[in-house]
């Protein structure tokens, strides 16, 4: 229990060794770079404080929540086993005190708005400000110091500035401004037929401004730009939505540069799509260009791209192991999540530009295992609460969506100011009397509609396309679905339904509502009961697509594993049975197929999956020369699929948190689990981004000996698994020191509990 510390004890702490290095990774309502001033999305050199001296238009984080929360990285300095036992917050406001012109600048006047006090408690992330209401327009500092079980304390951190909104409320969900890269092209080549040819090196979202030479007035050029090439020029007519424009530039004589105008197209700033901001302007996707009609000399550093995408380190994580083509795939997918967030939510690629739980989910997942980000996750969370789709799967995501966003972060506040839109989520209002929910044999009342913000029906889908002669496909093709049999009550959401339980009591424990998490929980086990009874086949030794029919596709059997609804007597034959379907469902649902296989330690087939060059692969993308994941497996499965959809990217969810095993197992990542399951990998190594900072992990396979080399950041504790190697005679040892540890329930793993911050080598043999 949080308590302020005495004054005596406050001296003490004070007098204490003061050998902890200062906190760092500072975060405001979940952002971290709430002190960067952009111009037209462009990082600048001036800071808050030098803001309304601008002429020109910039664009800043604004924090609009009157007690915003504050999170931070305890530095271990490379001690082990270190706890934060105590902090103190200090936040000041900084107000004009007088211009000073002969300096160019303002002198600021501070003043302590608020000071914690030494407050006795682990927690560093999701921390409340409980001071006095902020203050609109105002700028504000923050700062931090903490003290560790090893008698240290902290200096105080460097100050982190951010500015409040003009108009402040209890909560809202803070947002970054977009922001810009410019890049040249890798290579400028001159073809036969007098045409320059430019390749980037990989597509983005960008516009691009050149820089041309003209003897005199009336020349032009012809630009084309693409996402695919054919025979050597920008492909003029792409199949499916890949995207293509031409677009004629008039020149004036002398040297000029020019920005190329990227006018809106109607199916993809209409409707429900999101736009472009004003201080951005509109984007495309290419990765090509063409320059026709120029007679003067094209050198690289005429032409940039200037790229457009949500503030993006790309140091914040890493991954390479033994296998190029999961390398290759990691960066693939990585590189997706850059791409495709430059319209500041997560959406479903370029055709249409809106956001769906889906893409939202997977994407969600991805970010966090790629960068130390998530008000982009949280933003578009909320906006699909309040702008649902129409599939019933993808309503139940966001109760997931909101459950990970906690998990992740630590952060409560999305789920208190939503709890009951979320409960509506659940979708509870369609139980028939067999206690399944159903979108066909329960009528969807205008009541029910409004409580999920919907005016319009929904209705399942399974997974997409659906297949039989959609989009193209053969008649009889099964599609994405595996030839899912619909019947009025359809595992899939059920299985989904219960995952909305489980996450909703979870839920209602973080916010101290032991009665209604007691609530969720019995529906949750009620529920789990229902669905084995009524849709778990005992005799095939799977599940069936729903009441009524015996066909089992691939998605019955995984969604109820990746949801933890097999019974453990059954889960070698579920699983077995999931193998035998193959890779039949989509690009994006292939998530969950490797969710399900890693959580029945199935760890050798689902390498054999990410590895693959089948068809139906992430390496097929890489094939078509695409370096941003696609909206299918193939043009042939979705022929009007786009080239830039992340709903493709899960590896870059999956390689962190199931291949290397590294979960949160409690809010805010205050206890992880490690799990690798790395089957026959030689070796893997990864960095990977914690709102308590990063976790790294390598692994080394030689032989009948394993070895985990496990890096914690500070103020976390994790349960490790260490694979129990083929060989191996069980000698266990922690930093050359031997340990006894018991086999978890599977016996395939020895697991240690309560492992520390630090580095330490851990070895079977």
């Amino acid at each position: 229990m949080n308590r302020i510390f005495t004054a005596i004890s406050a001296c003490v702490l004070t007098a204490a060794v003061s050998a902890q290095p200062k906190p760092f990774g500072l975060m405001t309502d979940l952002i971290e770079r709430t002190n960067v001033v952009y111009v037209n999305g462009y990082p600048s050199s001036m800071t808050l404080e030098e803001s309304s001296q601008a002429i020109e238009a910039i664009q800043y984080v604004r924090i609009a929540s009157k007690r915003p929360n504050f999170s931070w990285i305890v530095d271990a300095d490379n001690a082990n086993d270190v706890v934060q036992t105590a902090y103190e917050i200090k936040v000041e406001s900084c107000t004009p005190k007088a211009s000073d012109k002969e300096k160019g600048k303002e002198e600021m006047m501070t003043a302590i708005v608020w000071e914690s006090g030494w407050v006795e408690s682990t927690q560093s992330s999701a921390v409340s400000y409980a001071g006095d209401e902020l203050q609109p327009n105002t700028i504000y500092r923050w700062s931090v110091r903490t003290t560790d079980n090893k008698g240290r304390t902290s200096e105080w951190s460097d100050p982190k500035a951010f500015m409040t909104a003009a108009q402040m409320s209890d909560y809202e969900v803070a947002t970054e401004p977009l922001t810009r890269t410019d890049e040249y092209p890798q290579r400028v080549d001159k073809a036969p037929n007098g045409h320059y040819f430019l390749d980037f090196g990989k597509a983005s979202f960008g516009q691009l401004r050149l820089t041309l030479t003209a003897p005199q007035e009336g020349g032009k050029v012809t630009v084309h730009l693409g996402e695919r090439v054919e025979n050597g020029q920008v492909n003029r007519h792409p199949a499916g939505t890949t995207r293509y424009r031409q677009i004629v530039l008039a020149l004036q004589p002398g040297t000029h540069s020019y920005q190329l105008k990227m006018l809106p197209d109607y199916r993809n700033t209409h409707g429900d799509a999101v736009l472009m901001p004003d201080y951005i302007g509109e984007v495309m996707p290419f990765r090509y260009v063409e320059v026709e009609g120029y007679d003067s000399k094209l050198q690289v550093q005429d032409v940039v791209r200037s790229t457009i995408h949500h503030p993006f380190n790309d140091m914040a994580a890493s991954f390479r192991c033994s296998d190029e083509t999961i390398n290759a795939i990691w960066e693939l997918c990585k590189y997706s999540m850059k791409a495709t967030s430059f319209i500041g939510y997560h959406i479903d690629g370029d055709r249409e530009r809106i956001p769906y739980e889906l893409d939202a989910l997977i994407n969600q997942l991805a970010y966090y295992g790629t960068d130390r980000t998530y008000s982009l996750s949280r933003r578009s969370a909320q906006y699909l609460l309040d702008h649902p789709t129409w599939p019933t799967e993808w309503i139940l995501q966001s109760v997931l969506i909101a459950w990970y966003d906690y998990l992740y972060t630590g952060d409560t506040r999305l789920l208190a100011t939503q709890y009951d839109l979320l409960k509506s989520h659940t979708l509870t209002e369609l139980r028939g009397e067999n206690g399944l929910i159903s979108t066909r044999a329960k009528a969807q009342s205008p009541e029910f509609l409004t409580s999920i913000h919907r005016k319009e029906v929904i209705r399942d889908i399974v997974d997409w396309p659906q297949g039989k002669g959609s989009f193209g496909l053969g008649k009889d093709d099964p599609g994405e679905s595996d030839s899912f049999e619909f019947t009025d009550y359809n595992t899939v959401v059920n299985a989904y339904h219960y995952n909305t339980l489980r996450c909703m009591q979870h839920i209602a424990t973080a916010l101290g509502n032991q009665t209604e998490a007691g609530h969720w929980e019995s529906e949750a086990e009620q529920m789990k009961k229902r669905f084995n009874a009524l849709l778990l086949n005992p005799k095939q030794e799977n599940y069936r697509d729903g009441v009524g029919t015996d066909h089992a596709a691939l998605h019955s059997s995984m969604f109820a594993m990746a949801f933890g609804m097999v019974p453990r007597q059954y889960t070698a034959a579920v699983a077995a049975h999931i193998k035998s379907r193959g890779v039949a469902c989509s690009i994006s649902n292939a998530k969950f197929l490797l969710d399900a296989l890693y959580d029945a330690l199935e760890a050798d087939y689902a390498l054999s999956i990410l590895t693959s060059k089948a068809d139906r692969s992430w390496y097929s993308t890489l094939r078509a020369g695409s370096t941003i994941t696609f909206e299918a497996w193939d043009d042939k499965y979705k022929p009007n699929q786009d080239w830039n959809h992340a709903w493709g990217a899960a590896p870059a969810d999956v390689i962190p948190h199931k291949l290397m095993g590294i979960e949160p197992l409690a809010p805010g990542w205050t206890e992880l689990r490690v799990r690798p399951q790395t089957a026959s990998l030689a070796h893997a190594k990864g960095t990977f981004p914690t709102i308590k900072g990063d976790v790294k992990l390598s692994t080394r396979l030689e032989g009948a000996t394993y070895t985990m080399q496990l890096t914690l950041p500070a103020n976390t504790s994790a349960q490790v698994y260490v694979p129990i190697v083929k060989g191996c005679k069980g000698k266990l040892s922690i930093n050359g020191e031997r340990v006894k540890a018991k086999k978890d329930e599977s016996g395939k793993f020895y697991l240690l509990y309560n492992v520390g911050s630090g580095t330490k080598e851990i070895r079977i043999e």
